[in-house]
């Protein structure tokens, strides 16, 4: 199998349910029905066939629209069932020749994506009382059960066949890649020996056996499926919070040129800078006004913008290593719009508002790629804006009395925008002295550059005289380091404080399968991954545990 070693396309990361090709988003009332149908000539790029309902990278960024549009677009949606329009086949998982044949660094930002996404089916269920409902109508494998797992609820079909598995270990010689070894004992509480059988059986395990391990909720007959699904869906439709009567928000596609973000080149090769510009004019009054001004809203839009160009960065500009994250326009009115989604939290579009830009935001922190924040006097670093300095790896804030610069905090700095590890960025820069987040916050005002350092919200505080030459020397330095070391280094520093499910999944992402996918077992010439499908082929494995 070639490997094609970097030549993926470029990818767009906008999507329309009018022109989905692998998924159909059917309503009925407050259930919706999001059904799996992947087609087999629909990948992203030639050399694979998405058989058995297996997908690629184009099928997720569907999933994800998906999820994301029921959010604005169908606030009457309560509960939403996952399911296939295949027979006796829920989801292969990632296509296996798909993997095969992508770079290092495309497998590893695929695995990232998947597993943001699933992450966000669970966020709008803990978060915006849209519930999910797996129902497994056939064979669930790899990353199709890791799917199901994001689900509140999983339903298999007990037809004698039809079984869930993770099959990577024993067929590819990698891990799952979307989070199942950490969802099946921390989320649905497996015992660790079932576990581990159930991870090395390639042929997964079937009915009331998925059922009594925990593997799935409730292993249903073929002839009762349809009615308990429909059941529990309406059951979990009855727990949601969602309105009843409010009317959603379209959203139309975001791509260059953005509105309120700017992608350029920067002063040095593998630098780029990403300047978010501010609110050009004042907040709507309250949430219904907001929701007149729909996704144009500066609050959407933005961060909508904001999302798009950090997938592009991600996927389509991996040699641009170093990002030097700039805010730009008024301050007071972003602190202004912070003002309105603080005062009208209750309102379902201030809601989901808010949970975008904490979304956003966390896509930032896993970007694997340094973050540098340049404090100057045109910023307006505040509030929400603020959130992307405490998300650098360093910040560097000019300090001169002529020109003065500014860094201002607000109530979104308090807990609405936390990372993945459940604590603020504030929080995580103030471990050792958690007391003083409180005394940042009660600060009157905008922060100076010596009241910003004091504080522990930039790194330096050059002069006048100082800036261009040390924020050059600072970009030099970083830019001759080992890019492998540097990823591994801000993957360790950024995520310090307490242990969730999902910074398990990233980091073990980012250190197992990261290199797990190096190694000559799975991608070597004569590794699982790279032999599997060639009949007559058996892997060849260095035995030596490292």
């Amino acid at each position: 199998m070639a490997h094609l070693n970097g030549s993926e396309p470029n990818v767009s990361f906008q999507a329309d349910p009018a022109h989905y090709r692998h998924w159909k988003l059917t309503f009925d009332g407050e259930v919706a029905t999001l059904a799996m149908n992947v087609q087999e000539d629909g990948g992203l790029r030639p050399g694979y066939s998405l058989k058995l309902n297996s997908y690629d990278l184009g099928v997720d960024i569907e999933l994800a629209d998906a999820v994301e549009r029921l959010r604005f677009e169908h606030p009457e949606v309560r509960s939403v069932v996952v399911t296939s329009l295949r027979e006796k086949v829920f989801c292969a998982g990632a296509n296996i020749f798909m993997l095969g044949g992508s770079s290092h660094p495309f497998k590893v930002n695929f695995c990232k994506f998947t597993n943001e996404t699933r992450l966000n089916l669970e966020d709008a269920s803990a978060h915006s009382g849209l519930k999910f409902l797996g129902a497994l109508n056939g064979t669930a494998s790899g990353g199709g059960y890791e799917l199901a797992l994001a689900c509140d609820e999983i339903l298999l079909v007990d037809d004698g066949s039809s079984a869930v598995s993770l099959p990577e270990v024993p067929l590819l010689g990698v891990l799952p890649g979307t989070g199942g070894l950490t969802r099946v004992v921390d989320k649905r509480l497996v015992r660790r020996d079932l576990a581990d059988f159930f991870s090395t059986v390639a042929e997964g395990v079937k009915g009331k056996r998925a059922a009594e391990w925990r593997l799935v909720d409730q292993a249903v007959p073929k002839s009762r499926f349809a009615q308990v699904v429909a059941d529990r869906a309406k059951a979990l439709a009855a727990k949601s919070d969602r309105p009843k009567g409010a009317r959603g928000v379209k959203l139309p596609a975001v791509g260059e040129p953005y509105r309120h973000v700017t992608l350029k080149r920067g002063p040095l090769p593998h630098v780029v800078e990403l300047v978010v510009q501010g609110p050009g004019e004042p907040p709507p009054a309250d949430g219904e006004a907001l929701a007149a001004l729909g996704a144009d809203a500066w609050a959407i839009r933005a961060f909508r913008e904001l999302d798009d160009a950090l997938l592009r960065l991600r996927l389509n500009q991996l040699e641009d290593g170093l990002v030097v994250l700039r805010a730009e326009g008024d301050a007071a009115q972003v602190l202004a719009w912070d003002r309105l989604l603080e005062k009208h939290a209750s309102h379902w579009l201030v809601r989901e508002t808010r949970l975008l830009q904490k979304r956003v935001l966390r896509r930032l922190d896993l970007m694997a790629k340094t973050l540098y924040a340049f404090v100057e006097p045109a910023s307006c670093f505040a509030g929400v804006l603020a959130e992307l300095a405490l998300a650098a790896d360093r910040g560097y804030m000019l300090d001169d009395v002529k020109r003065p610069t500014k860094l201002e905090l607000s109530s979104a700095n308090a807990g609405r925008l936390p990372m993945w590890n459940g604590l603020t960025r504030l929080a995580s820069r103030q471990l050792a002295e958690p007391g003083k987040v409180a005394e940042i916050l009660a600060h009157a005002g905008p922060f100076s550059p010596a009241e910003a350092q004091a504080a522990g919200l930039v790194t330096f505080t050059p002069d006048a005289l100082d800036w261009d030459d040390e924020v050059r020397l600072a970009l030099e330095e970083r830019a001759s380091m080992s890019p492998d070391a540097l990823t591994g280094l801000e993957a360790n520093l950024r995520f310090a404080g307490p242990e969730t499910m999902a910074t398990k999944i990233f980091g073990r992402l980012t250190a197992w399968q990261n290199w797990i996918f190096q190694r000559p077992n799975a991608t070597g010439e004569h590794g699982a991954l790279t032999l599997y499908g060639q009949a007559g082929q058996r892997p060849t494995f260095d035995v030596r545990r490292t």
